[in-house]
């Protein structure tokens, strides 16, 4: 078979020379409109992403508006559970944008717990990152915990879910149980340094965090159930309690 007559002469006229250009001229037609199509899957992932990215946005807006108008409701009314009527009212939302996101009311119960409690985690992290010293980290949480008793801001958005505590602790367990773990992470770090440093040798922090963790829950659901506000003194007091026991603990069994 000869080849194309397009490829005679430079292949003649200049040998090996042209090996590139001969094999680009051998390269299948079909490849152009291949290339081609890569390119248009390109501009097809593209037109995709934005899609995608765009509708994002608005669930992430829908969400955020829904998660504050609960929280406004429950806020004012002071129950934990809002009709999901005055929930769209104070977002400003449709049913259809309500049951996009969640199944029920209970569902965005749950994510109001966790948006609660991530935000109080985030809190106690960055008071605590103010001390100086393990000792004054745990202060630092004890305060962080008593302040939402202490702030009259935070004593009404935390009043419906401390009054619910229970409650909620059987329907929502595992996130219940998550929530605990996520507030008292920062307080386990800071007495296993606390340990480690020699200053409170013989803490455990695992079961002394959990403890602590439902000290604090059980003071600051009695003082919004009683609707009062603790004086400082009373927190400085509370600290001292805590500290003071921590630097009692016996030491473990087992390290003598």
């Amino acid at each position: 078979m000869s080849l194309p007559a397009r490829l005679e002469c430079p292949l003649r006229c200049h040998g090996s020379e042209n090996s590139i250009l001969s094999m680009e001229n051998k390269v299948p037609a079909a490849s152009a409109p291949r290339h081609d199509a890569l390119a248009a899957r390109g501009a097809v992932s593209r037109a995709i992403d934005r899609s995608l990215a765009t509708r994002r946005d608005v669930a992430r807006d829908e969400v955020e508006r829904l998660i504050d108008g609960a929280f406004r409701v429950i806020e004012r009314t002071g129950h934990l559970e809002p009709k999901v009527s005055e929930i769209l009212a104070e977002a400003g939302l449709s049913n259809q944008a309500f049951y996009r996101h969640f199944a029920g009311k209970h569902a965005l119960l749950v994510a109001l717990l966790d948006e609660g409690i991530r935000a109080l985690a985030e809190h106690l992290t960055v008071r605590m990152a103010e001390a100086s010293d393990p000792e004054g980290e745990i202060r630092a949480w004890v305060r962080g915990i008593a302040a939402q008793a202490r702030d009259p801001l935070s004593a009404q958005a935390s009043r419906p879910f401390a009054l619910a505590r229970g409650r909620l602790a059987t329907v929502f367990p595992d996130e219940v149980s998550k929530s605990e773990q996520r507030v008292t992470a920062p307080l386990r770090a800071a007495l296993e340094r606390a340990r480690d440093s020699g200053a409170l040798p013989f803490v455990l922090p695992e079961p002394d965090a959990e403890a602590l963790y439902h000290l604090m829950m059980s003071w600051v659901e009695a003082r919004l159930i009683e609707s009062r506000t603790p004086a400082k003194q009373e927190v400085e007091r509370l600290e001292a309690f805590v500290l003071g026991g921590l630097r009692e603990a016996p030491q473990p069994q087992g390290e003598a």
